[in-house]
């Protein structure tokens, strides 16, 4: 299979490179600013979301069959947004199939549980420009795969794990908020779903999330377990009293995309993140313009 990883870069694009060259498909993988890690099966691209040409250019002339577009910036309404927008036209002009990472920041938190018919509420600028790609992807390319996400930790290589390690040794600032609600998934096993997602040529919303629901300090502390650090010096605190603003419960009900990926597991935080053995350290962060939805 010939995949592009649209932002191949960054922490989630690099684990869906990794995954695809070891299964030995042929791969295709974006940068904005740097590539990432060397390897003679990937075909790095530098490519820019926010221009339409650069991006028909660079699919045009790759002519993948399956498009993973991992790309995003939540501060840059034009890579987020229009930078889907761009990508689904590239996709339905040149032929193949698109799977549209999406996050849970599209739901407000008004209801208890979000499946994949829930139309979003987003409440913030970045949840307004990942529901403005939805729409997008959606109206450009009906055929187009939706995965909406969680928080994505694992192999310590995470901004939150990074987030954890500053605050538990004292190197950062910031607090971990207990009124916080997500479903976190690992990094493999959602790559490992979106590659089956495109793979199954599966179309519409597929909400991909971990099976627990915790807080954002309770992550914090199964975080700091794991790595062996003093969890009794995260900073706790409500959202609500912070005044920084976002939804504070947003439990994905991912029940209707596991009947349909029966092959993938998505575990919970608090399998995943259990004691890292002795003598093993945290991965360096990734480079790129990604990190995690």
């Amino acid at each position: 299979m010939k995949v592009l990883i649209v932002g191949g870069s960054g922490f989630l694009g690099g684990e869906l490179v990794r995954l695809c060259a070891a299964a030995g498909h042929d791969v295709g993988a974006t940068y904005l600013t740097r590539p990432g890690e060397e390897c003679p099966e990937v075909e790095w691209l530098r490519l820019d979301v926010r221009s339409r040409e650069d991006v028909a250019s660079v699919l045009g002339g790759f002519r993948p069959e399956v498009t993973i577009n991992a790309s995003y910036r939540q501060a840059d309404w034009a890579i987020t947004a229009d930078g889907a927008a761009h990508v689904a036209l590239a996709v339905e002009r040149g032929g193949g199939r698109l799977v549209h990472v999406s996050s849970d920041v599209v739901f407000s938190g008004a209801s208890a549980l979000y499946d994949e018919t829930c139309v979003p509420d987003p409440i913030t600028p970045y949840g307004a420009a990942k529901a403005a790609a939805e729409t997008a992807v959606r109206a450009i390319s009906p055929e187009a795969a939706i995965a909406r996400t969680s928080l994505i930790v694992g192999h310590g290589a995470s901004p939150h794990e990074a987030l954890v390690r500053s605050l538990a040794t004292g190197s950062g600032t910031g607090m971990l908020f207990t009124d916080d609600v997500r479903c976190p998934v690992h990094v493999g096993d959602l790559a490992a779903a979106l590659v089956e997602v495109g793979a199954r040529g599966l179309s519409g919303v597929q909400h991909v999330a971990g099976a627990d629901a915790v807080t954002r300090y309770e992550l914090g502390v199964l975080i700091a377990r794991r790595d062996g650090l003093d969890e009794t010096r995260l900073p706790a605190g409500r959202r609500a009293d912070a005044g920084v603003p976002g939804p504070l419960e947003v439990r994905l009900d991912c029940t209707a995309t596991r009947r349909r990926l029966p092959g993938i597991r998505l575990r919970g935080a608090r399998e995943f993140l259990t004691p890292r053995p002795a003598g093993s350290t945290p991965q360096p962060l990734p480079h790129g313009n990604a990190a995690a939805p």
